[in-house]
């Protein structure tokens, strides 16, 4: 087939903090070997993704005109990207759609026709080159549509419950907990029978996790919070945290109101308690510095969290696992809603760009590229 020329999202950062986030003319080749060549139908804009989109960049104030915006980065997160300058890097981590072409090699071959899902990055685009080994390829009746969450988020929530399994803990603590994820990570953990604390930022979002039938959800902004959640961890006996936050003192008053719960009924320790408490940082929805007061004891770890080195470190027959159960449930049990659906021109206008990129949980935009 001749070449095959569409429209891509690039973000380029200069050394002198300038961001251009714009719509432009690709030309990709002709697929070869492995390679799947994929009409892009539809690819989420996830937290992780606006990381590369925008980064701190105040698009507020930024120069908008038709498929281009000019933003202002600021010194700090300029000298922070410095190994991105110049680059114009093609953004959007996962999506969906259909393989128009494909190299010879018969698991690319396979694919031709299939309506796919997968995680190569810049999916911001009308056609997408992949790795047919790396693609997941949706049930029948399956849309580009449904698939196009199929592995971040669902695969990130399973991977929470499969981590806590490994270390040895037996229940969860889950933050902005109302997002798409969170309430993938409810349904997973009602399934297996996990008992979950999820925290949110408002009486809103307590409100969408009752619905789906969440037991426990605690509202970070009542002025009971701190003893609601010591009560919710007292009945679930959760140890283990998943902080989608980053920023503040929210990790530190998990780790302390596990560390009140293990002392209830204990002698005096100036060490603190002996029972694990266990926080990992994947998300940073809150940019502020991470504070931690060392007032839950001694038996504890903060790490961070990445999809992809966990998935490595399982195996592929283990990921498999996960995959499958993936493409069993994207209708229900890894559902996700958007607020919007946006196309290629439209998701650089600064209305949509304002919106998405404020972060807010259960605010998810789906750009439908063609």
């Amino acid at each position: 087939m001749p070449e095959t020329r569409g429209l891509q999202l690039l973000s380029t950062l200069e050394e002198n903090g300038t961001l251009t986030v714009e719509i432009v003319e690709q030309t990709l080749p002709e697929p070869t070997g492995h390679e799947v060549l994929i009409r892009v139908e539809a690819a989420p804009i996830n937290p992780s993704d606006l990381g590369l989109l925008f980064g701190p960049a105040d698009v507020e104030n930024a120069t908008y005109t038709p498929r281009k915006i000019v933003a202002k980065m600021p010194e700090g997160g300029t000298r922070a990207m410095k190994a991105r300058w110049g680059m114009a890097m093609p953004v959007g981590n996962e999506g969906a759609g259909t393989v128009i072409a494909a190299g010879d090699a018969p698991e690319a071959q396979a694919l031709l026709g299939k309506v796919v899902t997968c995680i190569p990055g810049g999916m911001y685009a009308q056609y997408r080159i992949a790795d047919a080994r790396g693609c997941m390829v949706l049930n029948d009746g399956t849309s580009a549509e449904d698939g196009a969450s199929a592995f971040v988020n669902p695969l990130t929530a399973l991977s929470f419950v499969e981590c806590m399994k490994r270390e040895g803990h037996t229940g969860l603590v889950h933050t902005a907990a109302a997002s798409n994820l969170g309430q993938m990570l409810v349904r997973i953990c009602q399934e297996d029978n996990v008992p979950l604390v999820n925290i949110v930022r408002s009486p809103a979002q307590v409100a969408i996790l009752k619905e789906i039938g969440a037991e426990h959800v605690v509202d970070s902004s009542a002025p009971t919070f701190h003893d609601d959640l010591a009560s919710a961890l007292s009945a679930t006996g959760a140890t283990m945290a998943f902080d989608a936050t980053g920023g503040g003192k929210l990790v530190t008053q998990i780790l302390s109101a596990m560390e009140k719960v293990a002392n209830a009924n204990s002698e005096y320790s100036r060490y603190g308690s002996n029972s694990p408490k266990q926080a990992y940082i994947y998300g940073l929805l809150d940019l502020s510095p991470t504070v931690l007061q060392l007032n839950f004891g001694f038996s504890f770890g903060i790490n961070g969290f990445l999809l992809m080195p966990f998935l490595q470190k399982i195996g592929e027959h283990n990921v498999e696992r996960l995959r499958q159960r993936v493409r069993d449930g994207l209708t229900t049990t890894f559902a996700s809603k958007y607020k919007a659906k946006v196309s290629l021109d439209e998701v650089l206008t600064r209305e949509a760009v304002l919106d998405y990129n404020a972060r807010r949980t259960g605010e998810k935009y789906l750009i439908l590229p063609n």
